[in-house]
């Protein structure tokens, strides 16, 4: 029989063949007992996205098989993650001392990634031995940091197995799909997945690179799905300030982003955005023959969970970082100047917190395991809480600026007494200039000497206090406080006091501001004779209130308002480097 169909008929049949054919080809694949995110056939998927497999019961990674990720246009395999090699060391190494560098690091250079360069290799100008033979532990480059980071390429949280791929290799407008071997991952029989079955296609474009405005959902809701995707896209030197909004979600994910300025990174709510990994020194050393430390121009450290390097102008603002591993760790270690970190939580372990360079703390909570702050300032803190189970700091300022100043900051010990710095010889060499100052703050469980271990080479230390306060708000007894250290006296030492409070006195004449951010949009509550509406922002210096219902001033300037009338109520929170306008809510009295 002769066919009546046109050609064009027949063209379309062509391609409607193709999609039974691989309609049919899944159809014939055995069904998953896990659920893959992103899901199969998902579109508008981010390139940075993490994979995730998630079980009915809690599974286990294994230590064989491979994770593969092909390019579906021609079946390139884009990226390989083998579980046969380790994620990292998991012991100290012992090796002889190593000298530091004897030219300062070079920063500068184009951005490599993973896309292009191989993870171990050397920094050009610097040539140290890379941590391990590549193929040793698992490497990525992360921002830029070509000898690379040791990660964890599968980490099981509950019932789910969070999959990192290499950074970088996922673009946009493609279609990928992913095998995993049988042994990567055990529980609910899962026997791997084959095939094409897992496939996703990424969204068309980013975000402009010049957009004044990206955001992160851990959920894929954002323009990234990682921090880091998000730091990577932003330009080192914008045109105009740029803001990485965080939504909420868990971030497991090590951080490191150099060169940046003129950035804000600003979480949704600081309790519910936690950028966290177990990251320290053990799992990411220094090269053997090269030692890193907070001096200018040494090797940069990769122990810490979020690392900012050499940055300038940067608000961390709303959020809270972490790492989970113990040892010398940072949460936060912060190298540059003129960076604000506002209403942020930091947890670490030892060094939870290194702050190198020029560095405003306003309304923030850090918690740590001994030396709790490290580097070499200069850093002001204002009305913030650390909390810390051995020395809360060990100061190594040099004589050209100033240390550590806290002003009406709460010092808490954790888990017995514990001194407010300590100063000893660090082998063979010390920091004559060591300066930590304490005004107006509260001290509970600090040991009655207060300053310990403050070796001979500290010959200019000024370990000064005024004003402190036990937690029930009495004066502290300071009687038996070290003898190198030094109570300020409110008559004699009035200038020294008021300089110590100026910021700009402490930071060398920067003056932090920061324009005001609305954290939590007003609420309301009932209370007594009325409501109470509420809002939270922060701004530095701290910024104004001003309220208004429908449209008129009213009566209060706090963050706080009794209402008594009904009505459509906003605020203005203002400072001298802006003003921003809350969102209305309706009280009906």
């Amino acid at each position: 029989m002769t066919s009546t169909r046109s050609p064009a008929a027949v063209a379309l049949a062509i391609p409607l063949a193709s999609v039974l054919a691989a309609a049919a080809a899944l159809a014939s694949l055995p069904a998953l007992a896990v659920e893959l995110l992103p899901r199969a056939g998902a579109t508008g998927v981010n390139p940075d996205t993490p994979l995730r497999l998630v079980f009915d019961t809690s599974p286990t990674v294994g230590t064989r098989g491979r994770i593969r990720i092909y390019d579906a246009a021609d079946d390139r395999l884009v990226d390989t993650l083998d579980l046969s090699i380790p994620a990292g060391p998991t012991t100290r190494r012992t090796a002889p001392r190593a000298p530091y560098l004897v030219h300062p690091y070079p920063y500068g250079g184009p951005r490599r990634t993973n896309a292009d360069t191989r993870p171990g290799t050397p920094t050009a100008g610097v040539d140290p031995a890379p941590v391990a033979a590549p193929g040793d532990y698992q490497l990525t480059i992360i921002g830029g940091f070509t000898e690379g980071f040791h990660f964890h390429p599968v980490i099981v949280r509950g019932n789910t197995a969070l999959v990192t791929p290499h950074h970088d290799l996922l673009d946009y407008g493609k279609t990928y799909y992913v095998q995993v071997d049988p042994g990567v991952l055990s529980g609910d029989g899962f026997d791997g997945v084959q095939g094409r079955q897992w496939r996703f296609t990424t969204k068309p474009h980013g975000p402009a690179k010049d957009a004044a405005l990206v955001t992160v959902g851990a959920n894929g809701d954002g323009d990234f799905s990682t921090v880091q995707g998000a730091l990577d896209h932003v330009p080192d030197r914008p045109a105009r300030r740029t803001t990485v909004f965080v939504k909420n979600g868990d971030y497991e994910e090590i951080v490191y982003f150099r060169n940046k300025r003129d950035l804000s990174i600003v979480g949704e709510d600081r309790d519910k955005v936690r950028i966290h990994y177990a990251n320290n020194e053990v799992f990411n050393p220094h090269p053997l023959n090269v030692a890193t430390n907070e001096l200018p121009g040494t090797f940069p450290s990769r122990r810490a969970a979020f690392m900012a390097d050499n940055v300038h102008d940067l608000a961390l603002v709303n959020l809270t970082i972490e790492t989970t591993a113990k040892g010398q760790a940072e949460g936060l270690l912060l190298n540059g100047s003129r960076n604000i970190v506002s209403h942020v939580t930091v947890r670490g372990s030892g060094d939870a917190l290194q702050t190198n360079g020029s560095a405003y703390y306003s309304h923030f909570r850090l918690v740590g395991d001994g030396d709790t702050i490290l580097g070499r300032g200069p850093a002001f803190f204002r009305d913030c809480d650390i909390a810390s189970k051995g020395a809360f700091m060990w100061i190594r300022n040099p004589r050209e600026n100033h240390g550590n100043v806290f002003v009406g900051c709460r010092f808490t010990a954790l888990g017995g007494p514990a001194e407010i710095a300590r100063l000893p010889d660090n082998k063979g060499k010390n920091y004559p200039y060591a300066e930590a100052v304490l005004i107006d703050s509260t001290l509970d469980g600090i040991l009655p000497a207060g300053w310990t271990d403050i070796g001979d080479g500290a010959t200019h230390v000024k370990f000064w206090e005024f004003n402190s306060r036990a937690a029930d708000g009495k004066p502290v007894d300071t009687g038996a406080r070290h003898p190198r250290s030094r109570q300020l006296d409110a008559a004699r030492d009035a200038a020294l006091i008021a300089q110590y409070r100026d910021p700009a006195f402490v930071l060398g004449g920067w003056r932090p501001a920061l324009a005001p951010v609305i954290l939590a949009q007003p609420r309301a509550a009932a209370a007594d004779g009325g409501t109470t509406l509420t809002v939270r922002a922060a701004g530095v210096p701290e910024p104004a209130y001003r309220w208004y219902r429908d449209g008129k001033p009213v009566a209060g300037d706090g963050p706080a308002l009794l209402v008594r009338e009904p009505g459509r109520y906003t605020v203005e929170v203002s400072n001298g480097s802006g003003r921003v306008a809350s969102a209305p809510v309706a009280v009906g009295i």
